[in-house]
């Protein structure tokens, strides 16, 4: 029988001490954020919010059920949901400038809606979601849900006045096989506002935002993070990597005083996966900060990517809810 030293003894303590002390060190600077999620039934829609929610049934509706597969194999769709956008912007009467490149010998567009600034006009923010869909789905979750919301905020704050310019910006080609290359929409973009140095304070991005359910073990992060965040599916999520810690945990606190509604949040770093699955990634490149709002995606919704992320799996009240948040975010960050 192997008999283990005091020494062995020694060192496995001094481990477990490490690990604990990582843990800690872990939860509070990547995890722990300003406030607390909400807890407890939902408040009621107010009768602005039932508006919401049926305008952001209706956008989903068009995306996903009327346009639906959308990409450079369904170009003429990918094209309809551009058309779509602008009218839409135009309806809010924002002006939307069209930037083109091209990506397999076809003429993809970036669609920007700008609100200039009062007093810092040079300080930019920008609110993103890419159109596109993935090859074989309608994607009214992923990403019509982020469109949906950006298109509804945009009417908002048309015609408003704050301190900071806001920009919203709607991205071709964010999906598999241009997603992190040259021919990403929102990396093409993001290389022209460097390009003219300009100052982007803050990037969000809103990522696939559609779908919530209080099933139990609904959500399914992988190891170890399952050990720190809900196994049920009814919250919305905010991410970054950990040097735009500081970016998410304001956004979170914003997050938090203005909406009752469940929220959790992670400055995790860049290697694990999943944290850059979406067009804040090309912010990061560029070196603007940026987050990501999620639903998480494939680590709660059964049908990601899939002909059956259909208009129906969209839970439009939840989304009003998180959609208004958003606008009390963006309204304080751009009158900072």
């Amino acid at each position: 029988m192997k008999i283990i030293t005091r020494g062995a003894i020694i060192r496995l303590i001094i481990l477990a001490l490490v690990v604990i002390l990582f843990c800690i060190w872990g939860y509070f600077s990547m995890i722990k954020m300003p406030g607390k999620t909400h807890k407890g039934p939902l408040p009621q829609l107010t009768a602005e919010q039932y508006q919401l929610k049926d305008e952001l049934l209706r956008y989903v509706q068009i995306l996903g059920g009327q346009i639906g597969e959308r990409n450079t194999y369904h170009y003429s769709k990918l094209n309809a949901a551009a058309d779509f956008i602008e009218k839409s912007l135009a309806e809010a009467n924002c002006e939307v400038r069209r930037q083109e490149f091209i990506t397999d010998s076809k003429k993809c567009y970036n669609l920007e809606a700008e609100l200039v600034g009062l007093k810092s006009p040079d300080k930019i923010i920008v609110v993103g979601a890419h159109y596109d869909s993935v090859y074989g789905s309608p994607g009214a979750n992923d990403n019509g849900s982020g469109v949906a919301a950006a298109l509804a905020l945009a009417r908002r704050f048309a015609g408003k006045s704050a301190s900071c310019t806001i920009r919203f910006v709607f991205f071709a080609n964010e999906e598999p096989p241009f997603y992190q290359t040259k021919e990403m929409g929102s990396l093409v973009y993001a290389a022209e506002c460097k390009k003219k140095n300009e100052n982007i304070i803050a990037m969000i991005s809103l990522e696939t935002i559609g779908y919530y359910t209080d099933k139990p073990y609904s959500q399914k992060y992988p190891f170890p993070f399952n050990l720190f965040y809900p196994s049920t599916g009814n919250f919305i999520g905010f991410v970054s990597n950990t040097k735009n810690r500081a970016l998410l945990k304001q956004v979170v606190g914003l997050f938090r005083q203005n909406c009752q509604f469940p929220s959790q949040a992670g400055a995790i770093p860049e290697f694990v996966e999943g944290i850059g699955w979406s067009d804040h990634w090309s912010f990061w490149q560029q070196g603007y900060p940026a987050i990501m709002v999620t639903d998480t995606a494939l680590f709660r919704y059964p049908y990601y990517h899939q002909p059956s992320d259909t208009p129906d799996k969209i839970d439009c009240e939840n989304l009003a809810h998180v959609t208004t948040g958003l606008e009390a975010i963006l309204s304080d960050l751009a009158n900072q």
